[in-house]
């Protein structure tokens, strides 16, 4: 079973950091207003704590979502996110997340075979839910879809980057 332990800590860093990744390529497929924004950029947060609570998480899943109150893993994330994202125009947001997701795909294929599966249907399913959790269009939260045609191509993306990990083409027709 594979651990902390099990990666340096820069790959760890990238673990922990991915869900987060996953719900920035959604938010930067079709940047939204506001309200959307901060709906989407929480829901990685909330599908990390989900995870620290849910008995039934995959264990890679359960240690990474137990590991981001630690400080120094937090400092690592933060320092990882600014090396990669800051300055970035959305475009390239979009685009250096998808790699990035691609990069964690195949560091789990490598050091975490076991549990790769697991953790990239994980990571698909935050981006699903960051990609639900605004709506896009219409104003003040009336009108507008669920899920944008950008963001449905996004997901596409992301699960073409994860290896279409199982359950990654669910619910896309249905959006």
């Amino acid at each position: 079973m594979a651990n902390k332990s099990s990666f340096t800590p820069e790959e760890w860093s990238r673990l922990v950091a991915s869900p987060v990744v996953a719900s920035m390529a959604i938010t930067a497929a079709d940047p939204g207003g506001l309200w959307s924004l901060l709906q989407e950029s929480m829901s990685s947060g909330w599908a990390l704590l989900e995870a620290k609570q849910d008995a039934q998480a995959a264990p890679l899943v359960k240690a990474v979502a137990d590991d981001i109150g630690n400080t120094e893993t937090r400092n690592a994330v933060r320092e990882s996110f600014q090396a990669q994202f800051k300055g970035s125009p959305f475009a390239d947001v979009k685009r250096k997340a998808i790699e990035e997701l691609g990069a964690v795909s195949n560091l789990l294929d490598a050091k975490a075979p076991e549990e790769a599966s697991a953790f990239k249907a994980w990571l698909w399913s935050v981006a699903q839910k960051s990609a639900e959790a605004g709506k896009e269009g219409g104003f003040l939260g009336f009108g507008g879809v669920a899920v944008s045609d950008a963001e449905k191509a996004t997901l596409a993306e992301i699960a073409s980057a994860l290896g279409n990990p199982a359950g990654s083409g669910a619910g896309l027709a249905e959006t």
